[in-house]
Protein backbone atom coordinates (compact mmCIF):
# COMPACT_ATOMS: atom_id res chain seq x y z
CA UNK A 1 0.00 0.00 0.00
CA UNK A 2 1.91 3.45 -0.74
CA UNK A 3 2.35 5.53 1.76
CA UNK A 4 -0.12 7.74 1.31
CA UNK A 5 -2.96 5.30 1.53
CA UNK A 6 -1.26 4.11 4.57
CA UNK A 7 -1.88 7.09 5.89
CA UNK A 8 -5.04 7.87 5.69
CA UNK A 9 -6.10 5.05 6.10
CA UNK A 10 -4.53 5.13 9.54
CA UNK A 11 -6.34 8.32 9.67
CA UNK A 12 -9.74 6.69 9.47
CA UNK A 13 -8.53 4.01 12.19
CA UNK A 14 -7.77 6.78 14.42
CA UNK A 15 -11.12 8.49 13.72
CA UNK A 16 -13.04 5.59 14.33
CA UNK A 17 -11.12 5.11 17.90
CA UNK A 18 -12.33 8.71 18.33
CA UNK A 19 -15.71 8.57 17.77
CA UNK A 20 -16.21 4.97 19.62
CA UNK A 21 -15.05 7.06 22.58
CA UNK A 22 -17.57 9.71 22.58
CA UNK A 23 -16.48 11.72 19.81
CA UNK A 24 -18.45 13.07 16.58
CA UNK A 25 -17.50 10.96 13.64
CA UNK A 26 -17.01 13.89 11.21
CA UNK A 27 -15.12 16.02 14.30
CA UNK A 28 -12.86 12.95 14.69
CA UNK A 29 -12.47 12.13 10.90
CA UNK A 30 -11.67 16.31 10.36
CA UNK A 31 -9.11 15.81 13.50
CA UNK A 32 -7.53 12.84 11.81
CA UNK A 33 -7.13 14.22 8.63
CA UNK A 34 -5.36 17.29 10.50
CA UNK A 35 -3.05 14.86 12.25
CA UNK A 36 -1.75 12.94 9.32
CA UNK A 37 -1.84 16.34 6.88
CA UNK A 38 1.78 16.59 5.21
CA UNK A 39 0.87 20.16 4.87
CA UNK A 40 1.18 22.70 8.19
CA UNK A 41 -2.68 23.99 7.41
CA UNK A 42 -5.58 22.72 5.22
CA UNK A 43 -8.51 24.71 3.97
CA UNK A 44 -11.94 23.65 4.10
CA UNK A 45 -12.08 22.73 0.46
CA UNK A 46 -9.12 20.32 0.88
CA UNK A 47 -10.60 18.93 4.07
CA UNK A 48 -13.60 18.33 2.08
CA UNK A 49 -11.94 16.77 -0.58
CA UNK A 50 -9.50 14.75 1.47
CA UNK A 51 -12.41 13.23 3.14
CA UNK A 52 -15.06 13.23 0.45
CA UNK A 53 -17.75 14.56 2.47
CA UNK A 54 -20.04 17.47 2.14
CA UNK A 55 -18.91 21.21 2.57
CA UNK A 56 -21.70 21.59 5.42
CA UNK A 57 -20.32 18.61 7.21
CA UNK A 58 -16.28 19.24 7.42
CA UNK A 59 -18.34 22.96 8.71
CA UNK A 60 -19.79 21.60 11.80
CA UNK A 61 -16.57 19.26 12.46
CA UNK A 62 -14.14 22.42 12.27
CA UNK A 63 -16.63 25.20 14.06
CA UNK A 64 -16.35 22.03 17.02
CA UNK A 65 -13.32 21.15 17.15
CA UNK A 66 -11.96 24.86 17.08
CA UNK A 67 -14.75 25.34 19.82
CA UNK A 68 -12.99 22.95 21.91
CA UNK A 69 -9.49 24.06 21.52
CA UNK A 70 -7.65 21.38 19.47
CA UNK A 71 -7.90 22.81 15.94
CA UNK A 72 -7.19 26.91 15.18
CA UNK A 73 -7.81 29.26 12.65
CA UNK A 74 -4.38 30.41 11.07
CA UNK A 75 -3.94 33.03 8.28
CA UNK A 76 -2.31 32.27 5.44
CA UNK A 77 -0.28 34.47 3.09
CA UNK A 78 -1.73 35.33 -0.22
CA UNK A 79 -4.73 33.33 0.59
CA UNK A 80 -8.39 34.43 0.80
CA UNK A 81 -9.59 30.84 2.55
CA UNK A 82 -9.51 30.20 6.38
CA UNK A 83 -6.68 28.10 6.73
CA UNK A 84 -6.92 25.30 9.84
CA UNK A 85 -4.33 23.26 11.75
CA UNK A 86 -3.91 21.10 14.68
CA UNK A 87 -3.12 23.32 17.51
CA UNK A 88 0.15 23.26 19.25
CA UNK A 89 -1.20 22.50 22.41
CA UNK A 90 -4.11 20.59 21.24
CA UNK A 91 -3.58 17.19 23.61
CA UNK A 92 -3.11 19.60 26.83
CA UNK A 93 -6.08 21.68 26.20
CA UNK A 94 -7.78 18.97 25.34
CA UNK A 95 -7.07 17.10 29.19
CA UNK A 96 -7.86 20.60 30.40
CA UNK A 97 -11.31 20.60 29.61
CA UNK A 98 -11.55 17.09 31.19
CA UNK A 99 -10.40 19.07 34.48
CA UNK A 100 -14.12 21.32 33.66
CA UNK A 101 -16.24 17.66 33.91
CA UNK A 102 -13.89 16.18 36.82
CA UNK A 103 -14.57 18.96 38.43
CA UNK A 104 -18.38 19.06 38.16
CA UNK A 105 -18.32 15.74 39.08
CA UNK A 106 -16.92 16.75 42.12
CA UNK A 107 -19.09 19.34 43.10
CA UNK A 108 -22.05 17.03 42.54
CA UNK A 109 -20.07 14.38 44.95
CA UNK A 110 -19.74 16.76 47.87
CA UNK A 111 -23.37 17.87 47.13
CA UNK A 112 -24.39 14.09 47.66
CA UNK A 113 -22.33 13.34 50.82
CA UNK A 114 -24.00 16.23 52.40
CA UNK A 115 -27.56 15.61 51.40
CA UNK A 116 -27.60 11.78 52.03
CA UNK A 117 -27.65 9.70 55.40
CA UNK A 118 -24.29 8.81 57.35
CA UNK A 119 -24.92 5.63 57.34
CA UNK A 120 -26.65 5.10 54.17
CA UNK A 121 -25.35 2.97 51.30
CA UNK A 122 -25.58 5.91 48.77
CA UNK A 123 -23.33 7.80 50.96
CA UNK A 124 -20.72 5.33 51.26
CA UNK A 125 -20.58 5.76 47.39
CA UNK A 126 -20.27 9.10 47.17
CA UNK A 127 -17.92 9.58 49.60
CA UNK A 128 -15.62 7.44 47.66
CA UNK A 129 -16.70 9.29 44.06
CA UNK A 130 -15.73 12.57 46.14
CA UNK A 131 -12.55 11.25 47.15
CA UNK A 132 -11.59 10.21 43.62
CA UNK A 133 -12.54 13.14 42.15
CA UNK A 134 -10.81 15.17 44.43
CA UNK A 135 -7.60 13.35 44.03
CA UNK A 136 -8.01 13.81 40.18
CA UNK A 137 -8.48 17.73 40.32
CA UNK A 138 -5.45 17.27 42.43
CA UNK A 139 -2.93 15.44 40.32
CA UNK A 140 -3.84 17.38 36.94
CA UNK A 141 -2.17 20.45 37.38
CA UNK A 142 1.12 18.60 38.48
CA UNK A 143 0.73 16.36 34.90
CA UNK A 144 0.28 19.15 32.81
CA UNK A 145 3.14 21.00 34.57
CA UNK A 146 5.64 18.13 33.61
CA UNK A 147 4.31 17.78 30.05
CA UNK A 148 4.76 21.13 29.11
CA UNK A 149 8.27 20.81 30.71
CA UNK A 150 8.97 17.58 28.90
CA UNK A 151 7.74 19.08 25.36
CA UNK A 152 9.95 22.07 26.60
CA UNK A 153 13.04 20.01 26.65
CA UNK A 154 12.06 17.89 23.92
CA UNK A 155 11.72 21.35 21.87
CA UNK A 156 15.36 22.41 22.37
Amino acid sequence: MPEADERRETAEQLALTLSEHGMQRMAARVLAAAIFAEQPTLTQGELTEELAVSTGAVSGAITMLTSVGLVERVPAAGSRRDHYRLRDDAWARLFSRQNEVVEAMLRMARHGVEITSEDGYARSRLEEMRDFYAFMVGEFPALIERWQQQRATKER
